[in-house]
């Protein structure tokens, strides 16, 4: 497979930056049709596809999500044209069978509670990093954020489906004038090794 071009890792990764304003331009639902066709090819483990989201789009439900947000993002998250809650399914063991019908794995996750919770909270943080990256691919610009009471999202939002807030992305086009230079990010020989 050859590399993406020098302006599509641009898109992806080097131009790309957290807006904290947006343009009042709404994302269509086809677009978030289309962002979620893409999320959803994620690897998972044993393709459990764990993740869930919810696409906050009208002003009543953004208002119900106001006094869930740290005092931080408010401004940000009440912007931005769309929130997405990236929640995962407790039970996302029940669909095993359609999803990997070469093996019974459903078991797996029934009789190891622990095992289920971690293996749903890391596979759907995943489907929302690739949520990131396919939103940033089809043009729109993203502002995840980790600062909100989880409880009450799940209580105000995901309670009758039993799903469980990870955190939330702010998605639309945003208003790129007087961004401040990126903050400084670790250099390879901080951040990583070879072995």
């Amino acid at each position: 497979m050859p590399s993406l071009s020098d302006d599509a890792l641009a898109q992806l990764f080097v131009k790309a930056r957290t807006p904290k304003i947006w343009n009042d331009q709404p994302v269509a639902p086809s677009v978030l049709e289309q962002l979620y066709d893409l999320v959803k090819l994620c690897p998972t483990s044993a393709n459990c596809q764990p993740a869930r989201f919810v696409f906050i789009q009208q002003v009543a439900s953004k208002e119900k999500l106001r006094p869930a947000l740290s005092a931080g993002n408010v401004a940000c998250m009440m912007a931005a044209p769309v929130v997405v809650i990236v929640a995962h399914d407790p039970l996302f063991y029940e669909q095993m069978p359609r999803l990997y019908p070469e093996q019974e794995l459903r078991s797996w996750f029934i009789e190891d509670i622990p095992f289920a919770e971690e293996t749903a909270f890391r596979n759907s943080t995943l489907e929302g990093g690739y949520l990131i990256l396919a939103a940033r691919a089809l043009g729109l610009d993203v502002a995840p954020i980790s600062g909100f009471d989880n409880n009450m999202v799940d209580e105000l939002f995901l309670e009758k489906q039993g799903w469980r807030s990870n955190f939330l992305v702010g998605l639309g086009y945003a208003n790129c004038e007087n961004l401040p230079p990126r903050a400084l990010r670790l250099d390879f020989d901080e951040a990583c090794l070879i072995l």
